[in-house]
């Protein structure tokens, strides 16, 4: 079996669907589909169960589960090592981060690090998922949870103030109300997030009309004069559409934070652009 095979074997044993598989891969599904199966029948076994709801691992799968994650791990560790000792302010780097916090914050920090040195590319995912940076899935991470992995060097990057907003010229509702006012805020698999308790406790009364997970969608609904809306600071002032209503309390803050692998800590490139995001964000 080879290393290409693992990684689409792993693709699929973590992805449940060939779709999922394929793209996290940069290949059809049709090719995905084609590959395994010639796996399978190299290795005479049948590695997952075909579902209704995806691929589900039988024994002989779980079996091989096992032995190729540690092959993946070896091979990383190995890539790893070899990337985080080059002293080359030239390359690849991939970062991943929340929508808003790449748009409305990164993203002028990138361009003057890229400027500077111009021969690093650097790809940016805003992506709610949660990419692993021990299988290399992305090179520097921004979140709002703190990194808990060993392996992981991380510090707290910076603290977000949140604010609520209204269109322009529309009435202001008073705190402990809202009767009347309309919301937008976060969809349901986010309801347990600090800034939508805080808007059922500062308007109980008021009715929510939309839901995103995009905070720029939110804005952009607010600002069309949806509804209110608990946006982050540095988004949220930058609209000349929308303006700040004040409750007497303001929403709480998040704070971000930012992790690499400890293999990459020598890694010339990425410590050029942390320091470059250090300098201009950390307070």
């Amino acid at each position: 079996m080879e290393w290409s095979d693992l990684k689409l074997f792993l693709a699929i044993a973590r992805f449940g669907t060939l779709g999922a598989a394929a793209r996290s891969l940069g290949l059809t599904q049709p090719t995905m589909g084609r590959r395994l199966r010639a796996l399978e029948v190299s290795l005479g076994q049948t590695l997952f169960q075909r579902t209704a709801d995806g691929f589900v691992l039988t024994d002989e799968g779980a079996s091989v589960l096992a032995a190729a994650e540690r092959i993946e791990e070896e091979a990383l560790a190995m890539e790893r090592a070899l990337a985080g000792g080059s002293r080359q302010l030239d390359g690849f780097l991939r970062l991943s981060s929340s929508d808003w916090f790449g748009a409305h914050v990164l993203s002028p920090v990138l361009a003057e690090f890229s400027l500077t040195y111009p021969k690093v590319v650097v790809e940016l995912l805003t992506d709610s998922r949660l990419l692993s940076l021990s299988r290399r899935e992305a090179d520097l991470v921004f979140r709002i949870a703190p990194f808990t992995e060993t392996e992981v060097i991380s510090r707290k990057l910076i603290h977000i103030e949140y604010g609520l907003y209204i269109s322009r010229r529309a009435p202001h509702p008073r705190a402990g109300g809202g009767a009347g006012a309309r919301l937008v805020t976060m969809d349901e698999a986010f309801g347990d997030i600090p800034d939508v308790g805080w808007l059922k406790r500062m308007l109980p009364q008021a009715e929510i009309v939309m839901r995103s997970n995009n905070r720029d969608v939110q804005a952009t609904l607010c600002a069309s004069g949806a509804g209110l809306a608990v946006l982050p600071r540095p988004l949220g002032d930058s609209l000349a559409a929308i303006e700040l209503v004040d409750l007497g309390e303001a929403p709480p803050g998040r704070d971000t934070w930012v992790g690499y692998h400890r293999d990459m800590k020598r890694l010339a490139r990425l410590r050029a652009l942390l320091d470059l995001v250090i300098e201009r964000l950390a307070h």
